[in-house]
């Protein structure tokens, strides 16, 4: 038979939905086991949000709609960014699709050709270096040290930057490091895409989750020069947790917008009608609901932090946001541990698993080994219980 496509079989399956799925299937039967892998908020969608999706069904709201999104929902997202982040955009600026993660996909497809270079930092989001690929361009992937709290500096930008570089993606704050850029390291960054005329993809689905009394700043706030060549990606599911629901948007110019769309019209067309009209109530409704969630994000936080760094051998920085923890396992490199030898993060996670029944995910496919990512989207008592099971690892 001839051959299938290079570019679909170079796509590697997401590492954060391989380990949720072996924590389920191993659960399924029957076994004690605790998961740190999904990034997915352990609390219920709100009721408000919800009775708006079941009025909707009442309503008959269930045929197609416009395949870029119903009109109020694309004018909602415009009220929302002017409230939280001070950018006026207009309802044809806006593109919803079927997650955010769709949205990161359709932006790439719009805005790569063939052989683009695309600038990513690590540690990144798995999906990232993937869809870049599938459309066609090759991730250039630029380190972001620990000791810089995982963030890339403008002197690494400008240097990575080559004729063939189209955009520069951030993270803000990030999957899975939960550093945030503040507003002059924004506007230093930005300043370089500028100058070398690049587009700049960020994506900001965390941004109400942070923690210390930190601010967020949108890059795209920064100046109509910066805006123009941005794409702000961003959704309800971390915020209003509705990750099943699967619902994200862009907001970008009109230009692009109209291209993110072209494309959505020939591929999945609209998401869901339903859950439009629930992202319509998420973002008009009442957002008291997120404090309460944000504030229970950061106690979990700070009693993980302070557990991991009193293990030996384990250590972390606090995040600013999001809700990751990234582990650094630097020091535990040659040990042996539930019977095997740790040689990267990999074999720690593997292990740890076959060990402690504890699903961690490896960093090896956010492009930065010997770390692991840890979400504390999870209960305290499962938190408790994860941690003891760590600490009685590593004093194996």
């Amino acid at each position: 038979m001839k051959e299938i496509s290079r570019i679909a079989t170079a796509v590697q399956a997401s590492t954060t939905l391989i380990v949720d799925a072996m924590f389920k299937q191993m659960k399924a039967e029957g076994k004690d086991v605790v998961g740190f892998g999904a990034g997915e908020p352990d609390f219920d969608t709100p009721e408000n949000i919800k009775e708006a999706a079941y009025q909707a069904i009442k309503d008959g709201q269930t045929k197609y709609t416009p395949f870029n999104g119903i009109p109020a929902l694309r004018q909602a997202v415009c009220d929302r960014l002017l409230a939280d982040c001070g950018i006026r955009y207009s309802a044809g600026d806006i593109v919803v699709a079927s997650g955010a993660k769709h949205n990161i996909y359709v932006a790439l497809q719009a805005l790569i050709n063939p052989g683009d270079e695309v600038i990513l930092p690590a540690p990144y989001w798995v999906t990232y270096a993937e869809a870049i690929r599938m459309a066609g361009g090759i991730p250039v992937i630029i380190s972001a040290p620990e000791s810089n709290d995982f963030k890339i500096t403008k002197e690494q930008l400008e240097s990575a930057i080559t004729q063939k570089t189209k955009l520069l993606i951030i993270n803000n704050p990030s999957n899975p490091t939960g550093m945030l850029y503040n507003s002059d390291e924004l506007y230093a960054l930005a300043e370089v895409c500028v100058k070398a005329d690049l587009y700049i993809i960020s994506d900001e689905i965390y941004y109400k989750l942070l923690y210390d009394g930190k601010k967020f700043t949108s890059i795209a706030s920064l100046g109509e020069d910066i805006k123009e060549r941005c794409i702000i990606v961003n959704g309800v599911s971390k915020t209003y947790s509705m990750t099943g629901w699967r619902i994200g948007y862009t907001a970008s110019s009109k230009h692009l917008a109209d291209v993110m769309g072209n494309y959505l019209s020939h591929s999945t067309s609209s998401p869901s009608t339903i859950s439009q009209f629930a992202a319509m109530e998420a973002l008009n409704g009442p957002q008291d609901g997120i404090e309460v969630m944000r504030e229970f994000f950061e106690e979990r936080r700070n009693y993980i932090v302070k557990r991991i760094n009193a293990i030996d051998g384990v250590s972390c920085r606090k995040p600013d946001g999001a809700f990751y923890i990234m582990m650094n396992i630097e020091k535990l490199i040659g040990r042996t541990l539930g019977g095997k030898i740790i040689n990267n993060s990999d074999d720690f996670s593997l292990a740890f698993l076959e060990s402690e029944l504890v699903a961690l995910v490896s960093c090896t496919g956010f492009g930065c080994d010997n770390f692991l990512r840890l979400t504390y989207a999870a209960s305290m008592d499962t938190i408790e219980k994860g941690m003891e099971r760590l600490e009685k690892f590593i004093g194996s």
